[in-house]
């Protein structure tokens, strides 16, 4: 009997010595892999940050061993969620600025403004998130209420999607800003013959923000980074950083503080800074992608900024306009053609894409897999979806279902036919990236996931969804928020999918987003977010 019990020691210590020793193991999970067949696994392994098996938990338990094991409990888990078009750095500064999103008036925002001053007592006030199509009177504010409060005090709040900007008189004084201005790519809006305070995207740059010190630049991505952990996401794409910034996000990544992965989009506003980074070339760590350039085509719609080939509907023989002349486009789009850099325009309007499609397919002459992107591509004209088999569409569905009370009333019921038409651009290309633009729309994905599947607001409007035809799939909707989006920043082979020899990028969730009820979805909660296989984030 003796004998029996040390052979059977033998073999349990044998059976032990031959598994592999790995950092973790995740079993009995409901593991949406997002592979090429969208399989879904029980269980995965990981070493050295990267997955090296996945099977069933079965098959993991026996092959290897660790210290670490995470019993799932059936609870679901995606790869590491991407968001393709965001403002990380721009979001995590918010936080130490006046926020005045969910403003209902006029009123609400001057109400914040003050509360604000009283507490931190800057010698220049500014924030961002009003839209004045939430309140009553939607009309844009002017300054004189500005002008009252803060008579010494320099003001300069921007709306919602980052294109208008309310300043007052005191922030005017500091600009060479008359009533003979003229602005090329934006407008100074006057109301009888007087300036309102309200400027339109290129007229922002006359007003000279001060600039984050390093010490606040690092407590915003810090905090930024917090925020979006929470929220499942382990790549953002940052979209329009200067070199500085980008130059702060590696040396912070190289010291381990700033563990969010990130897919810089260099800001194309200065050619100094093109010719940089084209002299440098493509930049490329674990943790940073430098290899894009972010450009402004047009304005916003909300600020009717947005180029659009006939008049506005609601403002007669106004059209919006393009940033620069036409002809700047074809200039950088050259310059970044005859590179291995990406090239990423914000587009808007019909006009606004119409002109990029046509000056990216000039440049490129049908050359393959150079994944530029149209980001947003928001109002298409019928004949340029066809125009999209080689251009990447970069869309964030949260657009959609913020826009839908009031977009009609800008531009008709024709165009609408051509806006926020995800499925239609999907079928195009074959592909596309999903994200926020936040802080424009809120950080949580799965607000995307709801608003690209369901296409309602959170009041369950409208009844039967906005424009239902072109709403995705689940299993689209998450391949954009992962692989597709992974694979419109070059990273399809390192992250995007819980697949060998990737990233251990991971997300577990409090319900199974591709089964629950859709009115489940944005109620979907982040119960820990993995990022080279080290927890980042846990549920309290």
């Amino acid at each position: 009997m003796k004998n029996i019990y040390l052979l059977l020691i033998c073999i349990t210590c044998l059976s032990s010595c031959q598994k592999e020793k790995v950092d973790l193991i995740v079993i009995n999970s409901n593991s949406y892999t997002v592979n090429s067949t969208f399989e879904i696994a029980e269980a995965f392994a990981i070493k050295e940050g990267k997955f090296i098996a996945i099977g069933s938990t079965k098959d993991i338990q026996k092959k290897y061993q660790s210290k670490k094991i995470i019993d799932a409990k059936q609870q679901t888990i995606v790869p590491g969620l991407i968001d393709a078009h965001c403002h990380f750095y721009r979001m995590g500064l918010q936080q130490q600025k006046v926020n005045l999103e969910g403003t209902k008036s006029y009123d609400d925002v001057l109400e914040k403004l003050v509360e604000f001053q009283k507490e931190k007592n800057t010698s220049y006030i500014t924030g961002r998130g009003w839209d004045q199509n939430d309140w009553d009177v939607k009309e844009f504010p002017t300054k004189e209420k500005l002008d009252e409060l803060f008579p010494t005090i320099p003001v300069a709040i921007r709306r919602v999607d980052g294109h208008a900007l309310l300043v007052n008189q005191a922030a005017l004084n500091l600009t060479k800003i008359t009533n003979e201005t003229r602005v090329s790519g934006g407008e100074i809006i006057k109301k009888n013959g007087k300036i309102t305070g309200v400027l339109i995207d290129a007229a922002m740059d006359y007003i000279k923000i001060p600039e984050a010190s390093k010490e606040e630049a690092v407590k915003g991505l810090l905090a930024a980074q917090d925020i979006c952990f929470s929220y499942g996401l382990t790549t953002v794409d940052d979209a329009g950083l200067d070199r500085e910034t980008i130059e702060l996000i590696d040396a912070m990544q190289k010291k381990g503080t700033l563990k969010m992965r990130v897919y810089a989009m260099i800001s194309g506003d200065k050619q100094s800074q093109i010719d940089y980074y084209l002299n440098k070339g493509i930049y490329k760590t674990n943790y940073l992608n430098v290899r894009s350039f972010k450009v402004y085509g047009d304005g916003a719609l909300g600020s009717r900024g947005a180029a659009m080939r006939k008049s506005y509907t609601d403002r007669a023989n106004h059209f919006g306009a393009l940033i620069y002349a036409p002809e700047r486009y074809q200039e950088i789009a050259k310059q970044i053609a005859a590179s291995e850099f990406q090239m990423n325009t914000h587009a808007i309007g019909d006009s606004a894409n119409t002109w990029l499609i046509e000056t990216y397919n000039n440049v490129l002459k049908n050359k393959q897999n150079r994944r530029w992107r149209i980001e947003h591509a928001q109002i298409i004209s019928p004949e340029d979806f066809k125009n999209f088999h080689n251009i990447l569409p970069s869309v964030q569905p949260t657009h959609a279902t913020s826009d839908m009370y009031w977009a009609k009333d800008r531009i008709g019921k024709e165009r609408m036919k051509g806006a926020y038409a995800f499925k239609d651009l999907l079928t195009n290309y074959g592909k596309v990236a999903l994200g926020t633009d936040f802080p424009v729309e809120k950080v949580n994905p799965f607000l995307t996931f709801y608003a690209a599947t369901v296409r309602k607001d959170l009041n369950n409007f409208p009844e039967n969804g906005f424009q239902m035809e072109n709403a995705l799939t689940r299993e689209e909707t998450l391949k954009g928020m992962t692989i597709w989006a992974a694979y419109s920043n070059f990273e399809e082979n390192e992250k995007g999918s819980i697949e060998v020899g990737k990233f251990a990028d991971f997300v577990i969730l409090n319900q199974d987003i591709m089964t629950t009820e859709d009115k489940n979805l944005p109620k979907t909660k982040v119960v820990a977010t993995y990022v080279n296989g080290e927890n980042v984030y846990e549920i309290k």
